[in-house]
């Protein structure tokens, strides 16, 4: 598996875990961050900034750090 962190723009994959502490999972879990589901990085800031990403009709913006603990597949 890799991680979100490191999908390029217009990439899709699916979510295969999350690995975040119970407070940012259940954040991420409402914003429909869910084992199984489709998502697409829009775009990526520069220097290494947040990302945009979009699971369904809903657009996110994470940090890469908190990108680095979503675990995906292609």
């Amino acid at each position: 598996m890799i991680h979100l962190s490191s999908l390029r723009p217009g990439e899709f994959a699916t979510i295969q875990a999350i690995d975040a502490e119970d407070t940012l999972s259940q954040r991420l879990a409402a914003l429909g961050f869910r084992i199984g589901k489709k998502i697409e990085l829009i775009r990526r800031a520069s220097f290494n900034g947040p990302m945009h990403v979009r699971i369904g009709t809903t657009d996110v913006i994470l940090r890469s750090s908190e990108a680095a603990l979503i675990h995906i597949s292609q």
